[in-house]
């Protein structure tokens, strides 16, 4: 029998994630139609994923869709994005139907997570790459940009920070977490909430926003450049989880020694600012707000704008330490 062909694949696996209120056409033409209500301008990005370089190469196939999704969902909740649909590019070494049924149940994870359906995509041969394009709507005369930052204002991040890279470093053998932290570290590694009800909420009232998805120094760079202005941090603020901090009372097997040995760390809760300023993958918000202006809930106080320029956090900290294309 021969293999099933591209249109027989997306058809089987993914033509029922096209439905949405914003969805005038999905899949099965060359083409979607969106819908733009009164008033909107649509937002738009695209984001990778390689195998080997984003993620594990034994990854599950739903955790490596659901992650695909938030990365790309999570621009939309940076710009305070309504999300309206998406597409799918794949390219796969081969044709593995349980792999591809897998992978769609962790698409329709984040169909529903986001209410983003899937109207569109492709698919062709060679190394596992996962391409998602979001598409989102904004007011026409609103959207959360890097710019905008102003002197005095004070600098948040939604949730906590550095738990992805926490989670990774437990895929990566170099912590043993107890099994109900590495089950918390993995989630936040693996499936990332992208902050979109944030971003929204945070529309008219922040002065400049980006994504945490490189580190949270060179993110908030990002932002200092586009803005003409220094951002100071302070680690003593920075919002941790419980599950992260428990770095700081594990033990460690000595790599020196081949016995099964095992020793405190003197630098366990370096290792977790590290984690937390230059990890990535966390896809919280980091914004700018007026002093006086109420955070959102669940937002935590880690800075302040300053005349100046780049990033500053007190810490002898390479901001390029965080995640790096090329």
């Amino acid at each position: 029998m021969p293999p099933p062909s591209e249109f027989t694949l997306i058809y089987r696996y993914f033509s029922a994630l096209g439905r949405g209120d914003a969805v005038d056409l999905s899949v099965g033409d060359d083409c979607a139609i969106l819908r733009l209500e009164e008033g909107e301008r649509l937002a738009t990005s695209v984001d990778t994923m390689v195998v080997g370089v984003h993620f594990p190469e034994d990854s599950f196939p739903e955790d490596v869709a659901f992650r695909a999704v938030s990365a790309a969902a999570s621009d939309l909740a940076a710009m305070g994005a309504r999300p309206l649909g998406m597409t799918v590019a794949l390219t796969l070494p081969e044709v593995d139907e349980f792999w591809l049924q897998t992978f769609s149940q962790g698409l329709a994870a984040a169909v529903s997570e986001y209410q983003l359906p899937l109207v569109g995509g492709d698919t062709t041969r060679g190394p596992l790459t996962i391409t998602v394009q979001v598409m989102g709507a904004l007011p026409m005369d609103r959207a959360l940009l890097r710019a905008g930052a102003r002197v005095g204002d004070n600098v948040y991040v939604s949730g906590t920070l550095g738990d992805a890279a926490g989670g990774l470093a437990f895929l990566q053998e170099q912590w043993q977490p107890e099994p109900d932290a590495a089950e918390y570290l993995l989630e936040r590694f693996n499936r990332p909430r992208a902050r979109i009800a944030l971003g929204r909420e945070l529309l008219g009232r922040a002065t400049a926003a980006i994504d945490i998805s490189d580190g949270l120094l060179a993110d908030a760079g990002h932002i200092a450049a586009a803005s003409g202005v220094k951002i100071r941090i302070e680690p003593a603020l920075l919002p941790l989880s419980a599950e992260l901090s428990s770095y700081n009372t594990q033990k460690f097997q000595d790599t020196h020694d081949s016995s099964p040995k095992f020793q405190d760390t003197h630098h366990s809760s370096d290792q977790v600012i590290q984690w937390a300023l230059t990890g990535g993958d966390d896809y919280e918000l980091c914004f700018c707000l007026p002093v006086g202006k109420e955070p959102p809930e669940d937002c935590t106080l880690i800075g302040r704008v300053e005349a100046g320029q780049g990033v500053d956090c007190g810490l002898d900290i390479d901001i390029k330490a965080g995640y790096q294309h090329f």
